[in-house]
């Protein structure tokens, strides 16, 4: 009896026992909690953002305000992990510094950044200029965020250029890594980075190649579990999200790759108000240019994963008190820049090119609606002004120029628009002189590929809005209802008084743009599986094989300086009508002006009328089909009646 009693009272204490264990178990899963601060898209965004809001003139972002934002969030926090998602440079004034000081790196360094990743727009400066950004930056003896990128890799040891070697040793000096562990509270936190396709494919300049990220993550993320055996999983993805499912690489990742706890994701510029879940893996996006900071709150549960217990976007407002000790750092790459960049041009960072007296569309819309954009419009205007004040006495005229919504990177707000300003509007890119932004490029296109390129821009923008176009000097109709690449149907020029003129289809015109829209224009053809072709030419009519030949330079200036996008634009800026001094933004581009139309009619008549080469290829190959099933069905009735008459006369043979 008392054994029995005995064994009663074990049986209890061992239950007792086990459930206060578990309870302790499941309390100290509960206790584990981590903060992430994040960015991404950031582009040189060092000074604020301007923007008109309900009528009134706001700032927003700097990376002063920035500074105080994030030491507040750790103070409440200090276990926090900050980490930026790629493309933290390209996109001000400041880049022009990129190889020489690297002050993206160090500023962010300074800002306490723990890890960042390569986003497409860090090989803008071609792989020499990035290698000597990491060199730049590891003898700047400032602190600086570690950098992780798993999917990058260089090419077979023969196939390494001058180039390419020069960035494998600065990579190897900086210490990239695949991934990188972190200790905070106890945790140890696997952090690993991956460039996604669209944004590999946007990265023309380099010659390292990105492995497929599914794959990458894959292997990562096994060798983080099982050789590092860290509680987390975070990834910083430069590769975005999208509203079409099978565009948004990341959410793809995420149900690919279950392992990976958070990505944050970069490229597509995307603010998420609210994350993207996909099963337990949580996707966060904070906007571009540092106008937010992203917070994300987990906690771990009983099933070790975690789970989401806040996240937010915090507006870095005009509000927020400026960090001291980065405003100096700004000022500071403020005077480097005027010396080694500014004073080349004879122009001040914070000069007043022009006034305006309205405000163009906000920078994250451009591109975002298929129709006309005033503010395309005045830069495609500017780089014929340009080219034509660059050229002087031997100016030839230019028929057409155009302007890629991907290449505008700012737009401008009522008030005064600074040379600052005028650089952020086009700001990407390098010429082969090694000075920061894109220059000009002449180039021929028949009066054929004239109408194909407007059919580009009405068939390939509605899927890829940065392929989107803006013009001067050509006006077209398109009807969106109709077929892909017949939906141009009308184009002529307009020359400078306004006379239309028709298009002739084997005659060469000239033609200007920026030289990364060059080069795209040269793979109309791959992109469009042969359907539209555009062949870049020289005035002989030959095939261009180097871009780089057909440069615009500055004929009137003696050191030959190229003519920068930028630039252009700040030209024309300077050149409209003065008031006090200042030269003001004619009302003109207030609004569209008819140079793109878009005609909605569904009726039959007008889906049908003036096809295109392509529409007529593919009509005729309808045509072709529809005459060979009506013989065939046609062949296969009267087989059908041969048969049954057949089976009438001679029942016992059939």
């Amino acid at each position: 009896m008392k054994f029995g009693k005995f064994i009663c009272l074990l049986a209890v204490l061992t239950t007792v026992s086990a459930v206060c264990m578990t309870a302790r178990t499941a309390a100290a899963h509960e206790n584990k909690t981590i903060r992430i601060l994040f960015t991404h898209d950031m582009h040189d965004h060092l000074l604020p953002n301007k923007a008109e809001k309900d009528g009134r003139l706001v700032s927003s972002g700097g990376y002063a305000r920035l500074k105080t934002a994030i030491d507040q969030e750790r103070k409440n926090y200090p276990g926090s992990v900050l980490v930026d998602g790629g493309d933290y440079s390209m996109g001000s004034l400041f880049q022009t510094l990129f190889s020489g000081a690297a002050p993206e790196l160090g500023i962010l360094g300074r800002m306490g950044y723990d890890v960042t990743t390569f986003g497409n727009h860090e090989f803008d400066f071609r792989d020499t200029g990035l290698a000597r950004h990491l060199y730049a930056a590891k003898i700047s003896g400032e602190k600086l965020p570690e950098i992780v990128a798993s999917n990058l890799y260089f090419p077979d040891r023969e196939k390494i250029t001058g180039e390419l070697s020069e960035l494998k040793n600065s990579m190897t000096a900086f210490g990239i890594k695949e991934y990188t562990v972190l200790e905070r509270s106890g945790l140890r936190i696997g952090v690993f980075g991956l460039m996604g396709k669209d944004a590999a494919d946007s990265a023309p300049m380099t010659g390292v190649e990105f492995r497929d990220i599914v794959k990458s993550a894959k292997l990562t993320a096994g060798k983080l579990k099982d050789r590092e055996k860290v509680d987390i999983i975070i990834c910083l993805s430069h590769s975005g999200t999208s509203k079409v499912r099978s565009e948004s690489e990341d959410l793809l990742l995420a149900e690919k790759v279950p392992e990976i706890d958070v990505i944050i994701s970069g490229h597509t510029h995307t603010r998420l108000e609210r994350p993207i879940i996909a099963g337990k893996t949580i996707i966060g996006s904070c906007g571009e240019y540092g106008n937010y900071l992203g917070i994300i709150d987990l906690r771990q549960g009983t099933d070790h994963r975690w789970e989401l217990e806040k996240y937010s976007l915090r507006p870095v407002s005009e509000d927020i008190e400026l960090d001291a000790g980065i405003f100096e750092a700004i000022e500071n790459y403020k005077s480097a820049v005027q010396k080694e960049y500014l004073d080349k041009f004879a122009l001040k960072f914070d000069e007043v090119l022009a006034e305006a007296p309205f405000s163009f569309i906000p920078t994250e819309k451009i591109g975002a609606e298929f129709k006309e954009e005033p503010l395309g419009s005045l830069i495609a205007d500017g780089y014929m002004y340009s080219v034509k004040k660059a050229e002087g006495a031997d100016y030839e005229p230019v028929d057409v120029s155009i302007v890629a919504a991907g290449t505008m990177r700012g737009s401008f707000v009522r008030g005064e628009i600074s040379v600052g300003d005028a650089f952020t509007a086009s700001s990407l890119g390098t010429g082969p002189d090694g000075v920061a932004g894109y220059p000009l490029i002449s180039v021929y296109l028949t009066g054929r590929e004239l109408m194909e390129l407007c059919e580009v821009d009405a068939s390939v923008s509605p899927l890829m809005s940065s392929a989107q176009l803006y013009m001067s000097g050509l006006v077209y109709t398109v009807n969106p209802n109709r077929m892909i690449f017949n939906r141009v149907t009308e184009a002529h020029l307009t020359r400078p008084d306004g006379t239309p003129e028709k298009l002739q289809e084997k005659k060469l015109y000239r033609l200007v743009t920026g030289l990364y829209n060059a080069q795209m224009l040269s793979i109309v053809g791959e992109k469009s599986f042969g359907l539209l072709s555009l062949v870049p030419k020289d005035r002989k009519g030959n095939p261009i094989s180097d871009f780089e030949e057909h440069i615009i330079y500055d004929t009137s200036n003696p050191g030959k300086n190229e003519v920068k996008e930028w630039l252009a634009i700040a030209q024309y800026l300077k050149s409209f009508p003065t008031v006090n001094g200042i030269s003001q933004v004619p009302v003109y581009y207030r609004q569209p002006h008819g140079r793109k139309v878009i005609d909605n009619d569904t009726g039959l008549g007008a889906i049908l009328k003036n096809p295109g080469r392509v529409a007529v290829k593919i009509y005729m190959i309808l045509l072709a089909a529809v005459i060979i099933t009506g013989a065939a069905i046609y062949l296969l009735l009267r087989l059908r009646r041969y048969l049954r008459n057949k089976k009438r006369k001679f029942p016992f043979i059939l």
